[in-house]
Parts: C-alpha cells; sequence; structure tokens
C-alpha cells in the first residue's frame, strides 16, 4: 500500500478486519514515509521501527487467527514524549532525560497497546510540555509553512498527524497543548473532560490542569482513538470514576435542536480571518438544525489570567528534584517558569487556585443554555517564527491574553474539541473550538462530524514531497 496517507483510520481498519491490507504492510508503509519526510518536519524524537514491525507481525497473527481487537488493531500511531515508554528513551523534551527509559508504560500507552495499535515512536515537544524549546532539542516544522509556529507544546504529535506520519497521535494539554498544535496545523484535537483520560505515568507540567487526548485528521478518528484510552484509572487521583460511553454512536445522528452559544464579547479578540470564519461555522450548524444563540461566560478570563501562576507552582513542586539543584541543564523558558513558581507568596498561590471554581461556575451557568460553546481555539493563524521564536521568554503578566481561548477550559477541566474551519488569505489553517459539558465529549463529536461532513477543510493536505 503505497498510500496510507489518504485513508482514514476507519477506512483502513475494515481493510485489515477484513484481511484485505496488513498491519505489516500498512506499518512499513508508515515507516518509509516517516523516514522520507521527518528528516526536515522533526515531528519525531525517537523511531521505533523494530518495536512497530513486531507489534504489525503480532497484530496479522492475531487477526489471521480471527482475534481482531477493534478498530485500533494493527493502526500505527505516534506518542507524545511525555508519556513513559518502557521500550524506548522518554525525554520530555529535556536533555536531563535524554537517556531516561522507563520500566514501565503510562496507562495510556497500555491501553493502546490492549486495543492492538502499533507505536511508531515518541514525538517532539517543548521542554516539559510548556512553550518553549530546549535550545539543544529540535523544533518540529509546521508542514504548512516552515517559517510559522507548529503550535505548542505538543507540536510534534500536530505535525505528524498533519504530515500523516501516523495514523493519529496521543498529545497532552495544559493551557492549549492539543488545541494550539491542532489548529497550527490543521487537524482535529480532542482535549477530554479532566480525568477521562489517564495521567498515570506522563510528566507532569501542572498536575491539575493536565489532560490527555488525542490528534488525528477527522472527527471520527479521533473519537476512535479516545474511546480506546479513556476510563477510569485507580492509579491516577484524579482520574472520573465514569463509564465510557460509545463516542462514534452519535456519528451521524441529526444536530437539529443542539444548541449552539456564542459570546460576542469572549470572542471579539480574534483576526479578522478568525471572526468571518466563525461566523460561518455558525451558519453551518445552523443550517445543519442546530440553534444559535448569544450567551455570556464573562469571568472565564480569570483562569487565563492565573494560568501561569498555578502552572508554576505546581511545576516547581514536581520538579523540586533537579530545580534549582540542576538549574543549568533547563532552557531558558522552563527555567524562568521555575523561578516564577519559587517567588509566589502564599496569596499568590492562592489567588490562582480559588479562581478555578469561580471559573467552573460561570460555564457551568452558562450551560444551562447551552449544549456546546463555540470560539476559536487559536485567536488568529499560527504567527511566524520571528513574532514566536522557540525560546522566548514571557513576561508573566503577557501569558493571560496569550492563552485566552485555552486556558479557562484547563481551569474549568470542560471537554473541548479543535477542528478546520479553513484558510488565512496566506493560506495558514484556521481552528474552531467547541466547548462541552463535563463527561459530554460525545455531543462535541456529533456537532463537529456534523460540520465535517457539510465542509471539506479537514480534507485538505499540506503540499509535501518525498
Amino acid at each position: 500500500m503505497t498510500d496510507p496517507e489518504t485513508r482514514s483510520i476507519s477506512e483502513l481498519a475494515a481493510l485489515i478486519e477484513q484481511r484485505e491490507l496488513s498491519p505489516t504492510t500498512l506499518t512499513a508503509a508508515y515507516l518509509e514515509r516517516i523516514e522520507a519526510l521527518d528528516p526536515r518536519l522533526n515531528a519525531y524524537a525517537t523511531v521505533t521501527a523494530d518495536l512497530a514491525l513486531r507489534q504489525a507481525e503480532k497484530a496479522e497473527a492475531e487477526i489471521r487467527e480471527g482475534n481482531y481487537r477493534g478498530p485500533l488493531h494493527g493502526i500505527p500511531l505516534a506518542i507524545k514524549d511525555l508519556l513513559y515508554t518502557r521500550e524506548a528513551p522518554t525525554m520530555a523534551g529535556s536533555p536531563l532525560y535524554r537517556q531516561h527509559i522507563p520500566d514501565h508504560n503510562a496507562t495510556v500507552v497500555d491501553r493502546l497497546e490492549v486495543a492492538g495499535a502499533i507505536c511508531l515512536g515518541k514525538l517532539n515537544l517543548t521542554e516539559f510540555a510548556l512553550s518553549g524549546y530546549h535550545p539543544a532539542m529540535p523544533v518540529p516544522v509546521n508542514p504548512w509553512n516552515p517559517e510559522h509556529w507548529p503550535g505548542v507544546s505538543s507540536s510534534g504529535s500536530g505535525v505528524a498527524t498533519a504530515a500523516r506520519l501516523a495514523c493519529a497521535t496521543i498529545g497532552t494539554d495544559t493551557g492549549g497543548s492539543i488545541r494550539l498544535p491542532a489548529a497550527a496545523n490543521g487537524v482535529v484535537g480532542i482535549k477530554p473532560t479532566y480525568g477521562r483520560v489517564s495521567r498515570h505515568n506522563a510528566f507532569a507540567l501542572a498536575e491539575s490542569l493536565d489532560h490527555v487526548g488525542p490528534l488525528a485528521n477527522s472527527v471520527e478518528d479521533a473519537a476512535i482513538v479516545l474511546g480506546a484510552i479513556a476510563g477510569y484509572d485507580p492509579a491516577d487521583p484524579g482520574s472520573l470514576q465514569a463509564p465510557v460511553p460509545d463516542f462514534r454512536q452519535g456519528l451521524n445522528a441529526s444536530i437539529a435542536g443542539l444548541r449552539i452559544g456564542i459570546d460576542p464579547t469572549y470572542n471579539a479578540q480574534v483576526d479578522p480571518a478568525v471572526g468571518l470564519a466563525l461566523d460561518e461555522v455558525a451558519k453551518t450548524l445552523q443550517a445543519l438544525g442546530a440553534t444559535v444563540l448569544e450567551v455570556s461566560v464573562s469571568g472565564i478570563e480569570e483562569g487565563a489570567e492565573q494560568w501561569f501562576n498555578l502552572t508554576a507552582v505546581e511545576a516547581a513542586v514536581h520538579h523540586a528534584a533537579t530545580f534549582p539543584a540542576k538549574a543549568e541543564q533547563y532552557g531558558p523558558v522552563f527555567c524562568s517558569l521555575l523561578e516564577h513558581g519559587h517567588s509566589l507568596d502564599g496569596l499568590a498561590v492562592s489567588r490562582a487556585y480559588t479562581a478555578r471554581p469561580r471559573v467552573r461556575q460561570v460555564l457551568d451557568k452558562a450551560f444551562k443554555h447551552m449544549d456546546a460553546l463555540l470560539c476559536p481555539s487559536l485567536a488568529g493563524p499560527p504567527p511566524s517564527l520571528e513574532e514566536f521564536p522557540p525560546q522566548m521568554v514571557l513576561p508573566p503578566e503577557a501569558v493571560g491574553a496569550i492563552v485566552r481561548y485555552q486556558a479557562p477550559f484547563n481551569f474549568s477541566g470542560n471537554p473541548t474539541l479543535s477542528a478546520p474551519m479553513g484558510f488565512s488569505p496566506t493560506g495558514l489553517p484556521l481552528s474552531l473550538q467547541l466547548v462541552g459539558r463535563h463527561g459530554e465529549e460525545a455531543v462535541l463529536i456529533q456537532l463537529g462530524h456534523a460540520y465535517e461532513q457539510a465542509t471539506d477543510w479537514h480534507r485538505r493536505r499540506p503540499a509535501l514531497a518525498a
């Protein structure tokens, strides 16, 4: 098979189940594509070719014997290099962990193995999942335009998905790190409800804000991956004790009667191209039967304003064994975060933590009138690397405005779905964000899939020649 990048997971799964496509052939095709394209895209920190081929051979044998596990059986995926893997290094974007090979997997990795998925490798990210890269580590390249930002922190996940260097990928999100790479690279990303997917054996950035979720090239593909990795995990103290629904069940159901809320004030601070695209999204959803209405989410900005303080103090706790003792081994961006965390007094920490229930209360009230909030994943097209260089240290007071459309939903824990909604006049991706009630990823998936079927933005691909 020479064109795996043209097929969705659901299409590939059907071929594999019917034994019309070999997992070994499919995996080899992806490994060839990685070898051809990744030297200039830097999506991968580690390519696990031998492991992938072993897993593919095992999957092929199981399917041949009639033991088909489901839609990820024999499907090649890749994992953010923040999740522990016992058969490959887990570096977290830092030279401190270049030789770190854990003796156990993250729960998410184990669940993908149970589903029969193939691990192509580990994906590059910003240092410890903040906003900047360690100067000694590779920087992923946006496949739409190499002079523009690839998103943070799951940048390798976004680039690998957009460039079809994996069928789908796993990312993490503490203040936008699934949504920003999804937006910058023109792919789908789901940040599930806090606790829906286990964080066990994943490097923490800010433990109370961290989420794990999929990036994919369609809403259905993302739903398939989410279904495999979601579920209660007693090893994660924040894990959600709730049954996992069939996220694909309502894919083709009508969205008539679903209420889409828009806060014009909240959405006002966007690039004109994003504003126009959001208007078109609302019109499309309305034409499909949804009700579009104005709501107010005034007050959730406090989550953005307090995000840096909360992240800094939690990160400082997590890195207590190596910072400041090994401060010289950290890059400038993450070092500045840890220094800020150490500088905060009790009052500042209290303000950050007490913002959480207020942000959640605002959203809970708004969700009495709507089923999903529509806003952007990113306020504009991905910025140029001159505007947002890989090692840019941001002053704490500037961060709130940058994470305005992301951090509030980490504070509240609400699920979000990001999806392509068009392109800027210069050909860069634009992305919508749907925010749902706690536990209602399925509603976002239903809405996102309906929008996809009415448009073709998710079918557009960057021009990449091997």
